[in-house]
């Protein structure tokens, strides 16, 4: 997949979002400059398109003190749009870097059941491996009857490796034997998938603290990211999963799956603005290909609608 495809694709994906703007802005941009009540209207159509307040409250700043010399009108008003979003997500797309010395790269990945963790694993496993990184996975979601059958068939199809135990047995063995096949064979990359239940974050939490001291005392380094997967189509929902994720888990960064499906793709920018985590990649699709680094100008500008 060439990278153009993949921004085509992107546009398109976020086409639900931009039309969603699109009807928020429809019919706001009615006089030759923007008075106090349309930049309200802006405001309003801005966070009802899930971009968040403080977000909304930037770019009403930023159309204030433009001078639109070429006219106002709704293309005119996208522009800025996009580069004010194009300025909050740029400092937060951080590619993953496999990067640990010695190896393997812990990865656990954390997120509510239902978001995409299982197959976003795969399909981190099957980016990394088109950098020629060596992968495995451990399954250590023990705790939901499918996600070890679940995540086989898309190691399998992504062609990695799977570190697995009975369903009910202890996550964080899972865990140590993963760590000691993968420094045993001088694999790269361990990416582990976690018990995705948030209804007693107390058991969760007690989980993932056992899960950290069996890998301290294989590795100090370890877990090296902890990365939260997020469904867009939850919306404003998205970021109380990223508070209690933060406070349960310490997660380091962030993958977006869904965007091709949902009108709120804008609480990437929420989360963004209010969060400041690295944004590694976002998902468009369920190929096994789907899954790439996160451009940020290339997700402002289609975020807000405006062509290439």
């Amino acid at each position: 997949m060439t990278d153009t495809s993949w921004f085509e694709r992107m546009r398109l994906g976020f086409q639900k979002t931009s039309e969603r703007l699109g009807d928020n802005l429809t019919g706001l941009v009615t006089k030759a400059a923007l008075d106090e009540a349309m930049l309200d209207e802006i405001e309003e159509a801005l966070i009802a398109s899930d971009l968040g307040p403080s977000t909304a409250a930037k770019v009403r700043t930023r159309l204030a003190s433009e001078r639109f010399e070429k006219g106002l009108n709704d293309q005119a008003v996208r522009i800025v749009v996009a580069e004010e979003l194009g300025k909050i997500l740029a400092p937060v797309a951080e590619p993953l870097e496999i990067d640990a010395f010695p190896r393997p790269q812990v990865i656990l990945v954390v997120g509510v059941n239902g978001s995409g963790k299982t197959t976003t694993i795969a399909k981190l496993a099957h980016l990394f491996m088109e950098q020629d990184y060596s992968v495995l996975l451990a399954a250590a979601d023990t705790f939901r009857a499918a996600a070890i059958e679940q995540l086989q068939i898309w190691a399998d199809r992504a062609g990695v490796p799977v570190i697995k135990g009975p369903e009910g047995s202890d996550s964080s063995a899972i865990v140590f034997d993963g760590v000691k096949k993968a420094t045993a064979e001088g694999i790269d990359v361990l990416i582990v998938d976690t018990a995705g239940r948030l209804q007693n974050k107390k058991d969760l939490m007690d989980e993932l603290a056992k899960i950290r001291r069996v890998l301290g005392r294989l590795n100090p380094a370890a877990p090296h990211n902890v990365v939260l997967v997020l469904d867009a189509t939850t919306g404003q929902n998205a970021l109380s999963q990223i508070e209690t994720f933060r406070e349960v888990a310490g997660v380091t960064g962030l993958v977006m799956t869904k965007l091709d499906g949902t009108a709120r793709g804008g609480v990437m920018v929420a989360a963004a603005d209010r969060y400041g985590l690295p944004i590694h990649a976002i998902g468009i699709g369920e190929g096994m290909g789907d899954l790439r680094p996160f451009d940020a100008a290339e997700a402002a500008r289609a975020i807000a609608g405006v062509a290439a």
